[in-house]
């Protein structure tokens, strides 16, 4: 697939996911910045960004999710990430990034985790 779409869901209270479908790269990552930063209006206690149709990210793209996973640690907003593809997954892995999310394997599955998280101080 080519080009990049997003897709807002309110899954709960206080909670919205956004699946990702196409390449998340720098042709994409600022609109996807600003699309982001709207829906986290709305997603006061939770944030999933859903990576399942995602067919590529790059640098471009990761550094969105991480300024979202800032915005969210001050917030006190939880960021969870649906796993992506093996691809998505893989990069993720290289950057040394897996270990700064919360990942789950469906949307749903992040409102039957914990609270918020504290803000960043």
């Amino acid at each position: 697939m080519h080009g990049f779409e997003m897709t807002v869901q309110h899954i709960g209270s206080g909670a919205v996911s956004i699946r990702l479908r196409g390449a998340l790269d720098l042709a994409y990552a600022y609109r996807f910045d600003d699309e982001l930063r709207h829906a986290e209006r709305d997603a006061s206690s939770c944030l999933v960004l859903d990576l399942r149709e995602l067919d590529f990210v790059d640098s471009a793209g990761i550094s969105r999710i991480l300024a979202a996973r800032r915005r969210a640690r001050r917030t006190g907003r939880r960021l969870v990430l649906v796993r992506g593809s093996l691809a998505v997954q893989r990069f993720l892995q290289l950057a040394a990034l897996t270990e700064h999310f919360e990942f789950v394997t469906e949307p749903g599955d992040a409102l039957a985790r914990g609270a918020p998280m504290p803000r960043a101080r």
